[in-house]
């Protein structure tokens, strides 16, 4: 097993955005290391985002679509006494973007029979809506720590 590296230190922004934001989707998308190919996945996405959404840059869309999957609060286990609390704690700002990156990617995988490229541009075209199953994800989330905010009062 290779030396895991924390790649936002290393991380250099993508060509056509100039983003960190996208370098780093374009990281968690690539499998086996085939950079090229997730590169190409993520473009050919983008590009059709840009077709079916005429109003906005396509940057500006994916920018929006992971703003709106990332969650405000999380609930985490918290061992009090012999019970286990779900305790609803404010998420940080690079927890937040790797949430909703892992979310929309999750999305993404778990839909089948079609090419990758057009299930992501479905997918960032749904979470900008504020809709799609990333969206849903993060509501579930913001949901169970609504639910158990009697606890609140553990959190550390």
């Amino acid at each position: 097993m290779g030396r895991i590296t924390a790649s936002r230190k290393m991380l250099t922004p993508d060509a056509r955005y100039n983003s960190l934001v996208v370098s780093k989707f374009i990281n968690c998308l690539m499998n086996d290391g085939k950079k090229n190919r997730a590169t190409r996945v993520f473009y050919d996405a983008m590009d059709i985002v840009g077709e079916k959404i005429k109003d906005a840059d396509a940057g500006e869309i994916f920018q929006r679509a992971i703003d709106n999957v990332k969650p405000e609060v999380e609930v985490r286990s918290k061992r009090v006494g012999g019970a286990a609390y779900q305790v609803p704690m404010q998420v940080n700002k690079i927890r937040q973007q790797s949430l909703a990156i892992r979310w929309m990617l999750m999305a993404v995988r778990e839909k089948k029979g079609r090419a990758t490229h057009e299930k992501l541009a479905d997918e960032i075209i749904a979470a900008y809506k504020r809709e799609g199953a990333a969206v849903t994800k993060r509501d579930n989330v913001h949901r169970m720590a609504d639910a158990n905010k009697a606890f609140a009062h553990f959190a550390w």
